[in-house]
């Protein structure tokens, strides 16, 4: 005997639920209320089943979700892009205007690395101007 034959099956429904299924499997392009229910129970089954739910979100969801987290990708891109200009531009102006000894800028490096990393990158002008005191170009250079 074939295992795939379909076996007539009685539930129980409350009427509320009964005239969903009336109301959708049309929509579902189901060819019979049976089907629809028939993937209601698979498709239920799977969610309880698996790890992950994302395998069933519906299409629109995921892909709404794909196209919000590009636009803001996008968004921080171009702001990064602008910032590291700015700051590209100001690192041309102030070279232009300091003659520094040749070390000062290794040194200078990793301390400000050890600061950033300190103030988890909040680092402020506050901050800075109080630290110059300590590390000034006449210390590097010797």
């Amino acid at each position: 005997m074939n295992n795939d034959l379909k076996k007539k099956s009685a539930f129980w429904l409350h009427p509320h639920v009964k005239n969903k299924i009336m109301e959708l499997y049309k929509k579902d392009n189901c060819s019979s209320q049976s089907e629809f229910v028939e993937k209601a129970v698979l498709f239920y089954s799977g969610f309880i089943h698996t790890q992950n739910a994302g395998d069933f979100l519906p299409k629109t969801l995921a892909s709404m979700l794909t196209g919000i987290v590009q636009t803001t990708e996008n968004r921080i891109s171009r702001v990064t892009f602008k910032l590291a200009l700015e700051i590209c531009m100001m690192m041309h102006i102030i070279a232009e205007l300091n003659e520094l000894p040749e070390n000062y800028l290794t040194k200078l490096r990793g301390k400000c690395v050890k600061e950033v990393k300190k103030s988890i990158g909040a680092v402020n002008f506050e901050s800075v101007v109080k630290s110059h005191d300590e590390f000034n170009c006449e210390e590097v250079g010797n």
